[in-house]
């Protein structure tokens, strides 16, 4: 436990007690650093947690611990017969935060949906790209250039969405991270400066929590909005202490330096159950942990060594010592909780003979060197990348494989994954919505492998006809047999590993009031409450 955090952490406290009699102060232990503020730019559960789900809305929301999606900065919307036309009827009364930088002299209204959407989708706003190498993650893994057809400001409180086909997860879609809303006039006072790349730094949005300041591996911290439309926060001011270690986030919660911690190793869930301060949550976790297998690397684009790497890994090792039984072994990108789970598919089995038999008849009868990149954060889908990496190398080792373990600071893992360098690296998902188009878009569609989610690198003509054709039907056992159909195509080429789909779980300190586990693994405290 570290002294240095806890006299720091002793100071905000004092800082923050002084500033009102009765004020309530969260603390929770996250698992690192968001790569940045401005959620339209990344994809990770990290960045959103710190991101769009304390400080900004969208247009539409997801019911608290569901995939429900219920009016938000839309507070009613029409659908047109065709499904092609979706009009939406904007809130009153919506006010943007502030800081040192902006003050924002008029409420949220149709301009600023208008900025927020056509600065992912049109090149030739001035702000699309602001930095070398910066794209809009989402909107380029979902290939959204290829849904929607444009958008108009009816009037200030009215917006219309006009797609290029029927897409049945459009909706859900817009209740996502990168569909946060940005102010247009914060935006347009920091562009007049000649510094519009402030405002995706220091970022305002219209959510319960206002970002105050940000230590990077160290501390963000954050206040309630006071006048936030749906009603200001139980919890005067929130702290993310970035922990990355679990034993250490376990330890803080024990001592009450954080009152909710993410991502605890599973070893430690029995002893946290028995603890009378604690709380565990839990829930079976939407979600996908794999090794991804890139398909431009040698000898990575034969076939034969894909399967013979997947024969050699040992699941049922990793399941019980890694996950310590709480999870699932995985043979398709999507859990077997999601509608259109293909359960013909039949799981790798562990065999190593036929791995190396594999690698002879590739041509590689003395094995090859290989990077493993492993996870450098706990995640919902992996809890301990590192030993994980050391039981795959060693299974990788009983066939001559002999991998070389490699990680990065998460930002820059992502970064370097997303630019292709990776031989086989470790990576998962967490959905977002409920359908199974946010599993096989954004991970294994052909537009994901220039927008960075696709890290296998793999576009495959007949998998993608089919997911594409899945997104456009309304139909859902139509859509389903597409999906099945795909499935059965992805483990037959093997671009992936499938390895697990867990349970997830969050401990919180008994003082906690009124928390809820998100359906899509995100941390959210609006509406959280504690015990005085």
């Amino acid at each position: 436990m570290s002294a240095i955090f806890k006299l720091g952490l002793v100071a905000l406290l004092t800082v923050f007690a002084g500033t009102a009699s009765a004020s309530k102060t969260l603390v929770y232990c996250s698992e690192g650093s968001p790569e940045g503020f401005n959620p339209a730019f990344f994809s990770t559960g990290t960045t959103y947690d710190a991101s769009s789900v304390p400080i900004f809305d969208r247009l539409v929301a997801f019911a608290p611990g569901t995939t429900q999606v219920v009016p938000s900065l839309a507070q009613s919307w029409e659908v047109s017969k065709n499904g092609l036309v979706y009009t939406f009827h904007l809130r009153h009364g919506v006010k943007f935060q502030s800081n040192a930088l902006f003050t924002p002299s008029r409420d949220f209204d149709a301009d600023d949906v208008l900025f927020t959407f056509l600065r992912q989708m049109d090149p030739k706003q001035p702000l699309h790209r602001l930095s070398a190498g910066q794209t809009f993650a989402y909107w380029q893994d979902m290939g959204m250039d290829q849904i929607v057809a444009r958008i108009e400001k009816l009037d200030p409180y009215t917006v219309r969405f006009t797609l290029r086909h029927p897409e049945a997860p459009f909706l859900a879609d817009l209740a996502m991270d990168f569909a946060s809303i940005d102010s247009a006039e914060y935006y347009g006072k920091m562009q007049a400066r000649g510094t519009p790349g402030i405002a995706d730094e220091k970022v305002i949005g219209t959510g319960p929590f206002q970002l105050v300041s940000y230590q990077k591996d160290a501390v963000i911290r954050y206040q309630a909005f006071d006048q936030y439309w749906r009603g200001r926060a139980k919890i005067d001011h929130l702290i993310f202490a970035i922990t990355p270690d679990a034993a250490v986030r376990y330890a803080k919660l024990k001592t009450g330096e954080c009152q909710v911690m993410a991502y605890p190793n599973p070893a430690d869930i029995a002893a946290m159950k028995k603890d009378p301060n604690i709380v565990v949550y839990s829930k079976a976790g939407l979600n996908i942990g794999y090794i991804a297998l890139n398909v431009e690397k040698k000898p990575l684009d034969r076939l034969r060594v894909r399967r013979a790497l997947a024969l050699a890994i040992d699941k049922g090792s990793i399941l019980k010592l890694i996950y310590q039984g709480n999870a699932q072994a995985a043979k398709n990108l999507i859990p077997p909780t999601l509608w259109s789970y293909n359960h013909q598919v039949e799981d790798t089995p562990y065999d190593p003979a036929r791995a190396r038999a594999l690698l002879v008849k590739a041509g590689l009868p003395q094995g090859f060197a290989i990077d493993l990149w492993y996870l450098p954060v706990s995640r919902p889908y992996n809890p301990d990348g590192k030993r994980m990496a050391e039981l795959i190398q060693a299974d990788w080792a009983r066939i001559g494989v002999r991998a070389r373990l490699v990680t990065y600071e998460w930002g820059e893992y992502l970064k370097r994954s997303k630019d292709g360098e990776q031989q086989a690296i470790m990576y998962g998902w967490s959905g977002d919505n409920g359908d199974p188009d946010n599993f096989f878009t954004p991970l294994a569609g052909c537009a994901a492998v220039q927008g960075g989610g696709n890290v296998a690198r793999w576009c495959n003509k007949d998998f993608e006809r089919l997911i594409q054709a899945a997104k456009i039907s309304t139909n859902q056992a139509q859509r389903a047999k597409l999906y099945e159909r795909a499935q059965a195509i992805m483990k037959q080429q093997m671009p992936l590993i499938p390895i697990a789909h867990s349970l997830e779980f969050t401990p919180v300190r008994k003082e906690v009031l009124g928390y809820t586990m998100d359906a899509t693994a995100h941390h959210n405290f609006y509406g959280v409450d504690l015990a005085r």
